[in-house]
């Protein structure tokens, strides 16, 4: 993961990983059929870690909104304290346009179930205004993805718990004053 990271898919030497994990050039062939078949497993690797990141978070949280916001900072968490996983999203997309779904994007969806059943629990106890399930996921997941890559390229070095803050507080209240929301 790393050196894909730091090098790039195209500039990694399959070597350059044998030696750093100490085992032979043909071990990792025994596992890995080829550069890219090793690549796509070290960004499925990330993207799982992701996905225990953000259930162990969320599932510390009682409350459903809590639950939410967990997930918030445990994805903007994990991504500020592994860059190299956002770098292997960057690479993954740059040499492999043809994949029809990225690994990202595999995993969310494997993923979002339980989200779906919470927003819409949320919905029906009139927590959430009556909106399509989907609609209220996406913006979310967008919102945490876009924060994510703002982050990595901008070398953000605002506090976490801030951004947190700022993203839960208009997910949660919105941008306009309860007396000129009309």
């Amino acid at each position: 993961t790393s050196i894909f990271a730091k090098q790039g898919f195209a500039e990694t030497d399959v070597q350059e990983i044998a030696d750093l994990v100490g085992v032979g050039k043909g071990t990792i062939y025994r596992y890995f059929p080829g550069k890219d078949v090793l690549f796509l497993s070290a960004v499925d690797f990330a993207m799982r870690q992701l996905t225990e990141a953000v259930n162990r978070a969320a599932a510390s949280a009682e409350h459903p909104l809590d639950r939410i916001a967990a997930g918030v900072r445990a994805y903007l968490s994990f991504f500020n304290e592994h860059p190299e996983a956002a770098e292997l999203l960057i690479h993954e997309r740059a040499h492999f346009r043809d994949r029809m779904t990225p690994t990202y994007f595999v995993h969310r969806e494997a993923n979002m179930a339980p989200w779906r059943a919470l927003i819409q629990d949320l919905i029906r106890q009139g927590v959430i205004r009556d909106v399509p399930v989907e609609r209220v996921v996406n913006a979310i997941s967008n919102l945490v993805y876009g924060t994510m890559f703002t982050n990595y390229f901008s070398g953000s070095n605002s506090p976490l718990s801030d951004q947190c803050d700022d993203i839960l507080d208009v997910l949660y209240h919105g941008i306009l004053s309860p007396h000129k929301s009309g």
